[in-house]
């Protein structure tokens, strides 16, 4: 067990039932040329988290904590992505743009291009587990749930992208699936407001969950345990 510096107050966790839950940090979102970039929504941000998400999950396996990769990955042709009968249709950014812009599909979130890509510098290992979902919440349609029971985890940090979309709707989702949701602020980035950020970090520490740090959370992943 390991004390974890939070807010709204430290969280004990069990590190052998913790896993790191790294959200769509992929090439689609994070480079230059890709598709969010080519649309000209801001990307230097999600560039900015790439070292702290590197070390997180450097010091994760070192100390034998899992890693879990979700990211969005929608099937060739779109095909389970909703049709015009789904609000996903109208409102999932990734989908409308690539809607508009076949052109881009390479450099954006379908399975096996480049785009849906995780970053080479998140790769993961072979026994990582990826889950590909295709909507905001990594917990919609996926085996995600089953993924983390069958590794018996109870207590789940969140890095990644974007803050206030994917990582804060698959965080809720966890905490109504009974785990213990953890986002790390400085490892999460947005290409919204910053009011987005705020009211999701508010949300969290106050209603889903606790607030952390890289650092503390590094320092804990390879601190001695607590006797």
């Amino acid at each position: 067990m390991a004390s974890l510096p939070c807010a709204p107050g430290p969280l004990t966790i069990d590190l052998d039932r913790t896993a790191i839950i790294c959200i769509d940090m992929q090439n689609a979102f994070v480079r230059e040329g890709a598709m969010f970039d080519l649309a000209g929504w801001p990307t230097a941000g999600a560039r900015e988290v790439i070292e702290p998400d590197r070390r997180i999950i450097e010091a994760a396996r070192a100390a034998g904590v899992k890693v879990v990769f979700v990211k969005m990955s929608f099937n060739p042709g779109l095909t389970n992505a909703g049709g015009p009968d789904s609000p996903s249709y109208y409102k999932e950014i990734g989908m409308i743009l690539m809607r508009e812009h076949p052109e881009w599909m390479e450099k954006a979130i379908v399975h096996g291009t480049w785009g849906e890509q995780i970053i080479d510098e998140l790769k993961p290992l072979p026994e990582e587990p990826v889950v590909r979902k295709q909507r905001y919440s990594g917990f919609v349609g996926t085996d995600l749930d089953l993924v983390l029971k069958t590794l018996n985890i109870k207590y789940c940090a969140f890095i990644g992208g974007a803050t206030n979309v994917c990582v804060g709707s698959t965080l809720m989702d966890a905490y109504s699936h009974d785990y213990f949701p953890i986002l790390v602020k400085d490892a999460v980035f947005t290409q919204c407001p910053p009011v987005t950020v705020e009211a999701t970090l508010w949300n969290v520490e106050n209603i889903f969950g606790w607030v952390t740090s890289t650092a503390d959370l590094v320092t804990v992943l390879g601190a001695p345990a607590i006797q």
